[in-house]
């Protein structure tokens, strides 16, 4: 490997390390072979001092750490401390070329790391090396669980490894077992989503059933900045409810497009057969202003095959929430219609989590109410992933003011980093049982009893009383002096300070709690 540093850095193309050091692993492999790669969320480096040092995107470890200054050094010391990155793996694998890994193996041919590399390259290139099959030496595993997600995995006989990659070479994003992850995987929020209707009569939850499912079906337009008819977000609702239910086929992604858009004629049902983009035009020539270049159309049924694959082999190994945030973002990222993308985006995060029995029996989970709260964030996760691969994307716009893209770019939508695409989820799902699933039935609870105490007084219709608790709310629990004068002239002084104390108790004492 040609070695470029002449010495430390502080600056390595455009990131600012914490102090000087040395880049190693794979921005040292991205940078000497210019690989066309996105650099690692968490990049490393070997530091100056005795002392470990994890800041601005960098971990640095210390001088003992520094690896040889030599592919397979580097190589080696990727995979004992950085994990898995296969796109990075690929890319260099398709410019190294062969006879140069061969001997990198045969040099300790029975060393765990060198059969690691051996059983990665031959399943991403799809060609075998010229070795011999292994003979001795235990099996290792390819992805090392204390780094990144994983499952139990086969052996592979040939390299002596068990393959505990979560996906196949069609479709396989990795996921980092970061502080926060290993934190929220500790936390058992199933069992705590149960726990928080347990005590909740059977009405009152089939109540805020339909409340939730209405809540979120609007939240997932309003995300698309859309205001559909009562008609689409009711038949999207009724799609929800199914989640889980059925398997996913591509027939199914389909059938879920089919609802998402309706009998709108300008949007052509099934997987694009045409370049895809999410951005903007110039106004005054139509040129496209790319945020994010969806997959080549040429290239979806293999990565479609290869997400549904991956829901297969991991849908009973590795933990719903995670599962959901690979498939759901994967998809996204992929962008395989032309229109409906980003809502079967969500139902998806519905459907792996409702099919492993994580949502309350009747309820779905309000996700897309979660994630409109957290817009932001959820928009700068999408953008972080689509501006990290778009200088390797090369792109002309068409004579229909669409895009064409010019080269292989496919790896890009296989292997990617889905860690923060896991741990926002997370976050999410968090809101959705600590304070969603609560608040709406804790306020079920309290309107029953506001409205029992009102007709307990008064004769009063079901819409009055509901009308009685809007003036309330609107105007911090006092009727308003035009309410009284108007739709409430018939109460009585005594009768308005006495709903007023209710509403009170139940309402401002819920809030404060």
């Amino acid at each position: 490997m040609n070695n470029i540093f002449s010495g430390p850095v502080t600056v390595f193309h455009e990131f600012l390390l914490p102090e000087k050091a040395i880049p190693v692993g794979y921005v040292a492999l991205i940078d000497a072979y210019l690989l066309p790669a996105p650099f690692p969320r968490l990049k490393m480096a070997i530091g100056l001092k005795h002392s470990i040092v994890k800041r601005l995107g960098w971990h640095l470890l210390t001088p003992r750490h520094q690896p040889e200054e030599t592919l397979k050094g580097h190589l080696e010391f990727a995979l004992k401390y950085e994990g898995i990155d296969l796109c990075v793996l690929k890319k260099l694998f398709e410019v190294v070329d062969k006879q140069t890994i061969e001997t990198i193996i045969q040099e300790t041919s029975t060393g765990s790391y060198s059969r690691r590399i051996w059983f990665l390259y031959e399943w991403l290139m799809g060609t075998l090396l010229d070795i011999p099959d292994a003979k001795k030496g235990n099996y290792v595993l390819v992805v090392n669980p204390k780094h990144q997600i994983s499952i139990e995995g086969e052996n592979s006989k040939r390299h002596r490894v068990v393959n505990n990659l979560p996906g196949t070479p069609d479709f396989c994003p990795l996921i980092r077992k970061t502080e926060e992850l290993e934190e929220f995987l500790m936390k058992n929020f199933k069992l705590k989503a149960l726990q928080v209707i347990s005590d909740i009569p059977k009405d009152v939850i089939a109540r805020a059933a339909a409340f939730l499912l209405l809540k979120d079906s609007k939240a997932s337009f309003s995300i698309e900045n859309e205001t559909p008819s009562h008609d689409r977000i009711q038949r999207w609702g009724n799609a929800l409810r199914e989640a889980g239910k059925s398997p996913l086929t591509k027939e199914e992604l389909i059938r879920l497009q089919q609802i998402v858009i309706g009998s709108r004629g300008f949007v052509k049902i099934g997987f694009r057969e045409e370049g895809g983009f999410i951005g903007e035009h110039d106004r005054e020539t139509g040129t496209p202003i790319v945020e994010h270049i969806s997959a080549k159309y040429e290239d979806i049924d293999s990565l479609i095959s290869g997400l549904l694959a991956y829901e297969k082999k991991v849908s009973q190994e590795i933990d719903p929430v995670v599962a959901a945030a690979v498939i759901a973002f994967g998809f996204v990222i992929i962008h395989p219609f032309s229109d409906g993308n980003g809502r079967i985006h969500r139902y998806l995060i519905h459907h792996i989590l409702a099919e492993h029995g994580y949502n309350p029996p009747g309820m779905i989970f309000p996700i897309s109410s979660a994630m409109l709260l957290r817009i932001e964030e959820y928009a700068s996760i999408l953008k972080d992933y689509s501006h990290s691969i778009l200088p390797f994307i090369r792109w002309e716009p068409t004579e229909d003011h669409n895009v064409r893209v010019l080269n292989s770019t496919v790896d890009y939508y296989r292997y990617f980093d889905a860690t923060s695409y896991a741990v926002f989820l997370y976050h999410c799902v968090q809101q959705t049982i600590e304070h969603d699933l609560p608040e709406e039935t804790r306020f079920l609870v309290n309107y029953d009893r506001f409205r029992g105490s009102v007709q307990d007084s008064v004769e009063m219709p079901d819409s009055t009383v509901f009308l009685l608790y809007s003036f309330f709310s609107q105007n911090e629990g006092k009727l308003s002096k035009r309410a009284r004068e108007n739709e409430f002239l018939q109460l009585t002084e005594a009768e308005i300070e006495h709903f007023e104390d209710v509403y009170d108790k139940l309402f401002h004492v819920a809030t404060n709690e």
